[in-house]
């Protein structure tokens, strides 16, 4: 049976080895049940967080060998973010997809060397982008590979401290790319720096958006979790709930089954 579309799920960063094993296997057992494709995300080293203060992660080294561990035990393709040039190397070693930060989408050389990796690469399109100006970014990727790219839409900038999505975007990019288009449904709820010395989030808006890219014909949807998100190091006011999952993937698989029924 032919997944409905891409989740692309784990938790903002790893905080430590068994709460990272624990949310990857709930995961790959939602999806497994359910027949949706299924790539687990965390990153190891949140380089860009708000605050000197903030949690960034246990670092590459420690970050990948836990990365391998969870592709390894649970046999799932792994996604995480580089920030460095000088991070590619090992992180191509253990990754299956090489993500490149919002923030980061349009520095050439971080592009190109990730894509020399001949892994996959899934580009975040950044806040300050038109959909239509990421056909530049994909053709940096092209230049050196064919191995087939992604791009995330996460929202645009609306005003200080906040996003807001264009669902217009997702055709767009897909027409204009020739790309698989993924939406991150938690970030695109995210406040930047709207709590000081680190960012909030409207989680409820979450799935209300997730369920409204699936109709506008997104190819995957990214959603971060995490058991206790009010207790999570990074991400928490966005994060979904992970018990809350299956209810919301059997939502958007009903979506998806409407739109080619």
């Amino acid at each position: 049976m032919k997944s409905p579309f891409l989740l692309v799920s784990g938790p903002c960063v790893i905080e430590d080895e068994v709460t990272t094993l624990e949310i990857a296997a709930s995961l790959k057992a939602m999806t497994d049940d359910l027949g949706v494709s299924f790539t687990f995300k965390a990153s190891y080293d949140k380089a860009n967080r708000t605050s000197i203060t903030g949690f960034r992660g246990p670092g590459l080294t420690k970050g990948l060998s836990i990365l391998e561990k969870v592709k390894k035990t649970l046999g799932v393709p792994i996604l995480s973010d580089v920030h460095t040039i000088d991070e590619i190397g090992p992180a191509a070693e253990i990754l299956d997809v090489i993500q490149i930060p919002a923030f980061l989408c349009r520095q050439t050389d971080l592009l190109l060397a990730a894509a020399k990796t001949r892994r996959p690469v899934n580009v975040k399109k950044g806040q300050f982008l038109a959909p239509w100006d990421m056909v530049n970014v994909i053709d940096k990727i092209r230049s050196v590979s064919d191995v087939q790219p992604m791009i995330t839409e996460r929202g645009v900038m609306f005003g200080y401290n906040n996003l807001v999505v264009d669902f217009r975007s997702i055709r767009i990019m897909q027409e204009q790319t020739h790309c698989p288009v993924i939406f991150d449904a938690t970030h695109s709820v995210q406040l930047p720096g709207g709590a000081g010395t680190a960012s909030g989030g409207q989680r409820d808006m979450a799935p209300i958006l997730a369920r409204a890219a699936v109709a506008a014909g997104a190819d995957g949807i990214f959603l971060e979790v995490h058991k206790d998100p009010d207790k999570a190091l990074c991400d928490g006011p966005n994060s979904l709930f992970l018990d809350d999952i299956p209810l919301l993937l059997k939502q958007l698989i009903a979506i998806r089954a409407a739109l080619v029924s």
